[in-house]
């Protein structure tokens, strides 16, 4: 039993390992935290999608930054697109569960705004609608995914992709990009206003 969770852990450090020696998903880590402070300083608002576990994520890293994350600082407009459960179930039942978050996007979204569309697969349906929805906006598309990118590749603006196919791996990087990216956000933001 040890053996095997030790096996588990390891799988969890190889990951990182890999993204930590890939000196362009660093780079493109920087560049969307960069985009995401420009965005949240010209009073734009960022956006999170997945399903499943990754609305998991996307709840949690709206939270970070709209609630707070290592500062104590002043909110940032972050949502999770699938809270409202009353909209998520009724727009799924009357068009279909793929243009829940579209339409959503539609309503909510404008010029300058991010969206993160979260999916280990690249593939989910509804996550794709939903960032060909944010580009019709004028929005700014961030897909996170597994190694392929999936059809997410071509639908968005940029692709962190997490080099694994395996599902937990993925998700497990998922959390760590997105802390990255809150934390450097909310130094960017507020430890220029001297707030620490």
């Amino acid at each position: 039993m040890s053996n095997e969770i030790k096996e588990i852990i390891s799988d969890s450090i190889m990951t990182k390992q890999q993204m930590l020696s890939d000196d362009k998903l660093i780079a493109l880590i920087e560049q969307v935290a960069e985009v995401c402070t420009i965005a949240l300083k010209a009073d734009k608002k960022v956006f999170f999608c997945g399903n499943g576990g990754s609305a998991s994520d996307a709840q949690h890293l709206a939270a970070e930054l709209s609630g707070r994350f290592l500062l104590d600082r002043d909110p940032l407009y972050a949502e999770a697109l699938h809270v409202n459960g009353s909209y998520l179930t009724s727009v799924s039942n009357d068009y279909g569960f793929e243009e829940a978050y579209a339409r959503l996007v539609k309503a909510k979204m404008r010029r300058g705004d991010v969206l993160f569309g979260i999916s280990t697969s690249g593939n989910s349906m509804n996550i794709i609608k939903a960032m060909e929805a944010a580009r019709a906006q004028h929005a700014i598309t961030v897909a996170m995914t597994g190694a392929t990118g999936g059809k997410l590749a071509k639908a968005c603006d940029f692709l962190i992709n997490v080099p694994s196919k395996q599902t937990p791996r993925i998700q497990e990087a998922h959390i760590t990009i997105g802390h990255i990216i809150c934390e450097l956000v909310e130094k960017r933001i507020f430890k220029s206003k001297n707030l620490v």
